[in-house]
């Protein structure tokens, strides 16, 4: 078998050197800050006529590019005045009845039902009686003091059939999931103010029907549970 030439060894090798300059130059340029402008092909919006915050703007008397706030304005969609909607209370008082716009209904009880079984089961249980499964778990740790979570603090979910929950108006139900209480945080950022109302009503429904007879049954509809 004929030998390789050692000029093409060395040709081959230098080809592969400078190969490898141009991704090692690019690597080294990402790498290092530098206070020149960087080389733009396509402009599109990188030097578009703007004035960037905490910059000087000769347009205003202040000279400044940040404009303070206007007096008395809103974000639209953001007053939050309706402190019955948003806060759960009338007054002074933990509000009694839903919020104008709301009214109680089946659908509204069907979608407070699928919110508390995704938000709220989990530690109150399908029933509310605080044994979801996260508080049985816990609750199990807590016990075995010799096992693999030593240590493990944990404060009982509270059933929601409990006297303290249960004579609690829908307002405060409602404030309850808003603003937590204790050790149960907030759901504010997960569960939109609607869903909220939604689930204060099914818990409501859900005390109501722990308390019931069958004296609230409606006649025609007593046969069926006999």
């Amino acid at each position: 078998m004929p030998s390789i030439p050692r000029i093409l060894i060395y040709m081959a090798l230098l080809g592969t050197l400078a190969a490898a300059v141009p991704p090692l130059v690019v690597a080294w340029s990402r790498s290092e800050p530098v206070d020149k402008r960087p080389v733009t092909m396509f402009l599109d919006m990188d030097l578009q006529k703007k004035f960037k915050a905490q910059s000087t703007n000769d347009l205003f008397a202040d000279g400044r590019s940040m404009r303070p706030l206007i007096e008395g304005t809103v974000a639209r969609g953001e007053s939050f005045g309706d402190t019955h909607l948003y806060g759960g209370f009338v007054g002074s008082e933990w509000a009694a009845t839903l919020p104008n716009g709301m009214t109680m209904s089946m659908d509204l009880l069907v979608r407070g039902q699928e919110r508390f079984t995704i938000y709220c089961t989990p530690c109150h249980g399908q029933a509310g009686e605080g044994n979801g499964m996260v508080n049985q778990r816990a609750m199990a740790l807590v016990a075995n003091a010799n096992g693999p979570v030593q240590g493990t603090v944990w404060v009982p979910a509270k059933s929601l059939h409990d006297a303290t929950v249960s004579g609690q108006p829908i307002g405060q139900i409602y404030g309850t999931i808003t603003n937590g209480i204790r050790n149960m945080a907030s759901y504010s950022a997960q569960i939109p103010t609607e869903d909220r109302w939604a689930i204060a009503a099914y818990v409501k429904s859900l005390q109501r029907a722990f308390d019931a007879s069958l004296q609230d049954v409606p006649p025609t509809e007593r046969s069926k549970i006999q």
